[in-house]
């Protein structure tokens, strides 16, 4: 262990997490290092590699925002933890109680009765003058009876070992989903011989907090949902992981309805009612009609359905005011006179420029403050509003302190500069210190603040510590609380509870549309990749483009718009990521091995060298093939009947019966050449079949018999009309009072119409009919469900 942390160098006047004070090992980390000190480096790279590759295989990402457009990050993960000793986290957690129950009062009060300001403990124009507080909501009394009930508290360690709060995070805290998939990961990495019985687990704390929010329901027929403001915001994939870990709908605003003051989700079934949204977005997007009027993200009503006492809000909606960076130079005193004496876990010290006093201040210490805007949301390390550090702008430039402050007053704030402590990072080799800064979260149960057991690190990149953002190539890391003997089991784990079945979850009519879109535009990439393969097997076979078989193969691709300027066509690749962005849209009601098996494919064809025309394309193509396959099975073998899997298989099923109708039409007509025939069969993946089937030369009648009226034939038109028929008598609705609905309707009368129909009849125009019924159906479907 000695030689591991031989060269560890930690910065003067900064405290360490490994290294105390005295220059030694803390306690809680020598089990650790004493192991990790005994892997080789190919060990370690092999144990990190596992770590990565987990997150990779769950899909997890950080989306980042830059000037060229929004990109998928890979999750940055720092592979060793940050670890405490539980003595000290029991210390921390009481002052995060403590202070969790200071803003509660707070933010009551300023949707209330206004006490604060009356007495001279906030300044009025910080909050009135605040966007971030809320006038409608003035007056409104949450349902739930709390105002805040999900907070995050960013932590920092002053080099004399105490800890303080650097920001608190009261709006929609994100990060708990990542801090699990920061624990598996990390446990994954961190696997025997490193014995994991005495660090504190996670689950329990979203199990209260589930069941508190389960409490919530005042109605019995009525849900509690997660709203996140879409898939483009940039925690979106915690948002999924969080509503699949914990078993609840994930709402986007368009989701919702407001109908008499409720707040109901539109779901395939009706619109069903929800009295519990755990709030994921700001909240001036939240109701376009009675906050900002440019938000396309919101439901307009949500606030009068708040008010009416119908919907509780985690947490309420302005809660975010607490977030301002001026309030802190006001929340110690509000504290001690609450409380009777001094904050346990005390803030960054901070000044607001709007007193005279405390501007002057400001000005004479300049050399070792951070100023900027009073009322930002951002840590002062972090921002980009022109913050001065210690008299220098982030770019370097000296700053006129005295002119800046005489020009903006009262809009500006001065926060003592901190230096953060270091947490070893392996880099090349050895371990060296970066800057660290805790999250934690906090979560309201019936039995008060419960505490995430850890959370997670947020670590700089190198030493400037304006580098903890992930924006700006900071890691995060898992944080262990580590005891001094076995933790209990969580208690679901060991105690014995009463087996219940949960009552059906609703689908909402939006993931419900994208399962079904996902469902055609996978089987759309299959039919197209199959097609193509025909097309450059008959090239193989001819040599020649103006062969008669490969020419119509071409002319009926480029009906369809697509061309064949590449040996494989770019639509193929179009048509997946157009299923992928459906999937991106239902991750919380999508496998991890359905997604992966997707984006697999997406990136085998997105990556691919461009095949020649030929043998050899129709090799890639067929490889393609396999890889469709196995997505069928993966959703075939392994994805549970609920509804949504019946949406997506019908648009498979539609899809496939509606591409084999147009296929027939036009390969099995009267004027298509030589050979079209044996094509189609291939299309069809029918061969086989065919050969064993049909004791006779290949012709109209076999082919259509086989393509279109055979019931056993996977592929057969009606086979599939057959499935949809199934399927959508068992949607809601598709049956009232034993009279079929007109969807049911319509797909019985065209599986009736192939039953019965005999090949020689069924000829190019009865098979456009069908086509067009079939697309009359998909209309039907939409207006039914969709919309």
């Amino acid at each position: 262990m000695a030689a591991l942390i031989r060269d560890y160098r930690v910065p003067a006047g900064v405290a360490d997490e490994m290294i105390g004070a005295d220059g030694k090992v803390r306690p809680v980390w020598q089990p650790f290092l004493q192991r990790f000190a005994k892997l080789s480096a190919e060990d370690i790279a092999r144990r990190f590699n596992r770590g990565d590759r987990y997150l990779r295989d769950a899909g997890v990402f950080y989306r980042q925002y830059r000037e060229d457009g929004p990109t998928e990050r890979d999750w940055p993960l720092s592979h060793v933890p940050v670890l405490l000793a539980e003595a000290e986290w029991q210390q921390i957690s009481a002052g995060l109680r403590q202070r969790a129950d200071l803003l509660e009062y707070v933010v009551r009060d300023l949707y209330g009765p206004g006490d604060l300001v009356k007495k001279g403990m906030l300044p009025a124009q910080l909050v009135a003058g605040n966007p971030a507080w809320l006038r409608p909501m003035v007056g409104i009394d949450p349902p739930s009876g709390h105002f805040l009930n999900f907070l995050a508290f960013e932590l920092g360690r002053n080099p004399d070992g105490s800890w303080f709060v650097l920001g608190d995070r009261t709006e929609a805290p994100s990060g708990a989903g990542f801090a699990l998939e920061n624990r598996v990961a990390t446990m994954r990495t961190f696997s025997d011989p490193f014995p994991h019985g005495t660090i504190y687990r996670l689950a329990e704390f979203f199990r209260a907090f589930r069941e508190t929010m389960q409490g919530f329901d005042r109605h019995p027929d009525s849900r509690a949902a997660i709203l996140t403001a879409g898939v483009g915001t940039e925690t979106y994939f915690e948002h999924a992981y969080i509503a699949r870990y914990l078993g609840m709908m994930l709402l986007e605003g368009e989701d919702l309805v407001v109908e008499h003051g409720r707040t109901m989700v539109r779901t395939v079934a009706g619109n069903k009612p929800v009295s519990v949204l755990w709030r994921r977005l700001d909240a001036a997007f939240a109701d376009p009609l009675e906050l900002d009027d440019t938000s396309r993200i919101g439901t307009p009503g949500l606030v009068n359905s708040i008010r009416s006492g119908h919907l509780s809000m985690v947490n309420a909606l302005g809660t975010g005011v607490l977030q301002t960076r001026a309030f802190l130079a006001f929340l110690p005193r509000i504290g001690r006179e609450l409380l009777g004496q001094p904050l346990a876990l005390p803030n960054i010290a901070t000044w607001w420029c709007g007193a005279l006093k405390e501007r002057d201040y400001v000005q004479a210490q300049a050399h070792r403050m951070m100023i900027g805007d009073a009322m930002s949301q951002d840590l002062p390390f972090e921002a980009d509003d022109g913050t001065i550090i210690a008299g220098r702008y982030s770019d370097g430039r000296f700053a006129d302190v005295s002119a800046y402050l005489a020009a903006r007053t009262g809009a500006l704030v001065g926060q003592e500069a901190v230096s953060l402590s270091t947490t070893p990072v392996h880099e090349n080799g050895r371990l060296v210190p970066r800057p660290v800064m805790l999250r934690v979260f906090a979560a309201r149960t019936a039995q008060g603040w419960s505490i995430m057991p850890g959370g997670y690190a947020r670590i700089g990149s190198s030493d400037d510590a304006t580098a903890l953002a992930l924006r700006r190539g900071g890691a995060v890391a898992d944080v262990w609380i580590v005891a001094r003997r076995n933790v209990p089991t969580d208690r679901a784990a060991t105690a014995e509870r009463q087996f219940q079945r949960a009552t059906p979850g609703l689908l909402p009519a939006r993931a419900a549309d994208n399962l079904y879109w996902m469902g055609r535009y996978v089987e759309r990439a299959e039919g197209l990749i199959r097609l193509v393969r025909a097309y450059h097997m008959r090239l193989a076979e001819t040599g020649s483009p103006d062969d008669p078989r490969v020419a119509h193969i071409a002319a009926y691709l480029g009906r369809t718009g697509v061309t064949l300027d590449d040996a494989v066509p770019g639509d193929i690749l179009g048509q997946l990521q157009s299923a992928i962005r459906c999937a991106a849209k239902v991750r919380d009601r999508f496998s991890i091995d359905g997604w992966l098996a997707l984006r697999s494919l997406e990136s085998e064809i997105s990556g691919l060298r461009m095949p020649q025309p030929g043998d050899e394309a129709a090799r890639a193509l067929g490889h393609m093939l396999r890889g469709t396959a196995g997505f069928g099975g993966l959703v075939h073998d392994n994805m549970y009947r609920f509804v949504g899997w019946r949406f997506l298989s019908i648009g498979r099923a539609l899809e496939r019966a509606q591409a084999m109708t147009w296929l027939l039409a036009d390969f099995a007509a009267p004027t298509a050449p030589e050979g079209s025939f044996d094509i189609a069969i291939e299309v069809g993946d029918s061969v086989m079949t065919h050969r064993r089937r049909y004791l006779i030369e290949t012709n109209r009648n076999t082919v259509i018999d086989l393509l279109a009226l055979d019931h056993r034939n996977p592929r057969s038109i009606r086979n599939q009309v057959s499935s949809v028929r199934r399927l959508v008598a068992e949607l809601p609705g598709a049956e009232v009072n034993g009279e079929l609905s007109e969807l049911a309707r319509a797909a019985l009368r065209i599986e009736t119409r192939l039953a019965v129909a005999d090949p020689a009849r069924l000829d190019t125009d009865r098979l456009i009919s069908t086509a067009r019924s079939l697309g009359r159906l998909s209309e039907l479907l939409t207006r039914t469900y969709f919309t």
